[in-house]
């Protein structure tokens, strides 16, 4: 019984530093990525990022390894052939993760149910970002804000936000409560 328990020990260790080995590829591939997403656009690269991690299992999904769709975006993909068999999905298929990403940031931007954000919410409210998403409709579990939120934390995404005193001196306003 010892021996049983010991090895399922090590069994959940090694699936747990797996994890978050992967985790962390996959923050320091897409940081950039996500910064630069964040000065086009305006979304919090945090939020860019732990959605993508969230959606995607960091990377590791099949939809992320087979069409670069770190976010569960769904549309028309070309047809794609393996072997004989031609495979078609309901997911939009792209060239790159970041063009994932990118259109991920275009729909927050300009999707009607999204577009609010930008306006209410700066690119250091986190927070903001993340209850506005979730009332706005991106998911149906109730559990993935507070999910995104956990990613957020524990591995400090929120550290490639800008922070209002690494700005210029300008008027801040206080981030607005969605609940």
């Amino acid at each position: 019984m010892k021996k049983i328990l010991l090895i399922a020990s090590f069994v959940i260790s090694a699936s747990v530093a797996s994890a978050q080995n992967a985790s962390q590829s996959y923050i320091s591939k897409f940081k950039d990525n996500a910064i630069r997403i964040m000065h086009e656009s305006g979304v919090p690269a945090s939020i860019v990022l732990a959605i993508a991690m969230h959606e995607s299992g960091s990377g590791t999904s099949k939809l992320a390894r087979t069409q670069n769709n770190h976010f569960g975006v769904k549309g028309r993909s070309p047809v794609s052939y393996t072997g004989r068999k031609a495979t078609h999905s309901a997911y939009k298929q792209y060239d790159s993760a970041f063009d994932s990403f990118q259109d991920f940031a275009r729909i927050m931007t300009e999707r009607k149910q999204f577009s609010h954000l930008t306006e209410k919410f700066t690119h250091y409210d986190y927070l903001g970002w993340v209850k506005g998403i979730q009332h706005s409709g991106y998911a149906s579990s109730k559990k993935w804000g507070s999910q995104v939120l956990g990613l957020i934390r524990k591995y400090n995404l929120n550290a490639y936000d800008e922070k209002p005193e690494d700005q210029p001196q300008q008027q801040q306003q206080p981030a607005k409560n969605v609940e």
